[in-house]
């Protein structure tokens, strides 16, 4: 019994300590998968937990190269810690104190599997994995190949390169799409196809890699409007897809004219003395070579053109007509001729009846008439100074004045065509006695002055002027007006009787009279404005007041501080502080105000006691 109870006691011993080595453990934590973008930093974590307390721990990195694991970095719980030598990764390696591991710059061949093994003694080793993942952005596209010229065919030809599309240094590996028209083209290897592409793979010794897609294609005459351009496709971190696109491109297509375009390029009617353009196209390529033809009989007559463009320059209306193009396409399988036709517009010369220049006498009746001729419907009208007087060819005058004289103009224009028109005019000139202006009543700040006086008289001959009295006169003709000028005094003759303007000539004779008057009132409101206009009358009296003024506040400046100082000296005699002998009084006496102001000072004996009391012997100054 005893032994069978010792038996079964040690047996239950064992048992225990191997259940007990058996539930111990150590259990490392990292990230799985990390992702980084070639050239950043990236940091790899591992963390470990246990069931039980053990003495020592060891952890270590490995990575794993031609299936077999290589040791890279170390850690021991006793203190050694280290980077190892000679591994892929040593010079870019460091290793925390949380025995993280930091890879700086990441390289494309740093994309593989690291393990962190933690090793704990009694407590048993475990291990986990992180995959590095490296991306990297290839360069935009580039298009090559493109700049041939391909000859549309038909049937069984072979395909034609129509473009190659380059993208270097990405990683993964990038994906190229080509488009047409904005929509992608299928991905298409078989070269029996008449679309197809023939892709190539290179990998850069950075690691990084460089795709190539040349596209093959059988083209339409359609696509000669086509644009193509392909894309690089590539992966980026967080799943992430992006794209970069090419320029575009389009095909440089050979093909046979079908079809040939006649165009006029002139917007609006045509009329005589414009240019006119004409273009002739065809839908094919190159351009064939294009003859214009204007059609005449008993032949059609060549004319000299260039690049498919005829220019008539100055047309007539001779030029209106039939016009043909013609395009020499040998390879073409159709008759490639076009024509079109246009009409020149025109007006003929506006003649005026009867043709001047013409003098009837004041009261004649006057009839002027004017006509043309023209390819549409057209108006006449007579205008004199920019205003119209009659919109159909005939102007008339029952009667006419001196103010009826001018220049007359008769237009001529049809409205259905924009800037066709022509003109012809006829001077009017009517013979009669003068007529004076009504005159202008002048006023002069005092009598003496200079005043300029204007004179207009209608009629024809030109009048003779003659003023009472004379003066300085010029003569200015502006139209069928003649302006007489006069500059003289205003003496007291005049300003009583005034100045009588006579304008006289074979058929009779006016005149007016000005009046002159002198101006004892303040300038008006009214007067300013008169003057702002121009009236000579005004400007004159006004030179010759402000002159006046001038003069006349000079002395009254140099008075008021002779004044000043008289009644200083005054002042101080009167307070005693001066040994002056009489006080004298001082008068200072002012004139009227005319046309200005004017300061008058009197003579007489206050002047001379004021003199006394400046030079006084010594014995009574101050």
């Amino acid at each position: 019994m005893e032994r069978t109870m010792l038996g079964r006691f040690g047996v239950c011993t064992v048992f225990a300590l191997t259940l007990q080595v058996c539930l111990a453990a150590v259990t490392v934590n990292v990230i799985p998968k990390v992702e980084v973008i070639k050239g950043d930093t990236v940091q790899l974590t591992c963390t470990y937990i246990t069931t039980e307390t053990a003495s020592s721990f060891v952890v270590q990195w490995f990575i794993e190269i031609a299936g077999a694991r290589e040791r890279i970095a170390y850690w021991q719980s006793k203190g050694d810690a280290g980077v190892d030598a000679n591994t892929l990764l040593t010079e870019r390696l460091t290793l925390g104190s949380d025995k993280s591991i930091t890879i700086s710059p990441v390289n494309v061949e740093d994309e593989m599997t690291y393990y962190c093994q933690v090793t704990g003694g009694p407590v048993g080793t475990s291990e986990g994995e992180t995959v590095v993942k490296v991306f990297n952005a290839p360069e935009k596209p580039m298009i090559s190949g493109n700049n041939q010229a391909i000859t549309v065919s038909h049937g069984s030809a072979p395909s034609s390169q129509v473009g190659k599309c380059t993208s270097r240094n990405g990683h993964p590996e990038p994906r190229i799409v080509w488009f047409k028209d904005g929509k992608p083209l299928p991905v298409v290897k078989d070269q029996k196809e008449k679309t197809f592409m023939i892709p190539s793979v290179v990998k850069e010794a950075s690691g990084l890699t460089t795709v190539t897609s040349i596209l093959f294609m059988q083209p339409e005459k359609a696509d000669a409007k086509s644009v193509f351009h392909c894309t690089v496709e590539y992966s980026m971190p967080r799943d992430q897809t992006k794209q970069d696109s090419s320029e575009t491109f389009s095909l440089s297509l050979l093909y046979p004219s079908e079809n040939v375009f006649f165009k006029l390029m002139n917007q609006g009617p045509i009329k005589e003395g414009d240019d006119v353009d004409m273009i002739c196209e065809t839908d094919g390529n190159p351009q064939p070579e294009i003859s214009f033809y204007q059609v005449t009989t008993p032949e059609d007559k060549k004319l000299p053109a260039s690049a498919g463009k005829l220019v008539l320059k100055n047309v007539t209306r001779n030029d209106a007509g039939n016009y043909k193009c013609e395009a020499e396409d040998f390879d073409a399988v159709v008759d490639l001729v076009k024509t079109l036709s246009f009409s020149v517009h025109y007006l003929e010369l506006v003649e005026v009846d009867p043709k001047g220049p013409l003098f009837p006498s004041q009261g004649d009746a006057v009839e002027l008439q004017c006509k043309t001729q023209s390819s549409d419907e057209y108006t006449l009208k007579w205008k004199k100074d920019s205003k119209v007087l009659s919109q159909n060819g005939v102007l008339s005058f029952q009667s006419v004045s001196l103010s009826d004289a001018g220049v007359y103009i008769c237009v001529g224009a049809v409205p259905s065509v924009p800037g066709l028109q022509k003109q012809a005019n006829v001077t009017l000139t009517v013979k009669g006695k003068p007529e004076i202006d009504t005159p202008v009543d002048v006023f002069i700040a005092k009598e003496g002055g200079l005043i300029t006086l204007n004179c207009s008289a209608l009629g024809f001959p030109a009048p003779q002027f003659t003023w009472t009295p004379s003066g300085k006169e010029s003569v200015t003709v502006m139209g069928n007006k003649v302006i007489s000028r006069i500059m003289l005094e205003a003496t007291s003759a005049v300003l009583k009787d005034g100045v009588k303007c006579e304008a006289s000539n074979e058929f009779g004779m006016d005149s007016k009279k000005f009046k002159v008057s002198i101006k004892t009132e303040p300038v008006t409101h009214e007067d300013a404005n008169a003057a702002n206009r121009g009236n000579p009358m005004f400007k004159t009296a006004d030179r010759q007041q402000a002159g006046s003024s001038s003069v006349v506040i000079a002395v009254v400046v140099c008075v008021l501080l002779l004044l000043l100082l008289v009644a200083g000296l005054f002042f101080l005699n009167k307070k005693g502080k001066l040994s002056c002998g009489k006080k004298n009084k001082k008068d200072v006496a002012s004139g009227d105000m005319k046309g200005g102001i004017v300061v008058e000072m009197k003579s007489g004996e206050k002047g001379n006691e004021e003199s006394g009391l400046l030079n006084k012997p010594n014995a009574d100054q101050c």
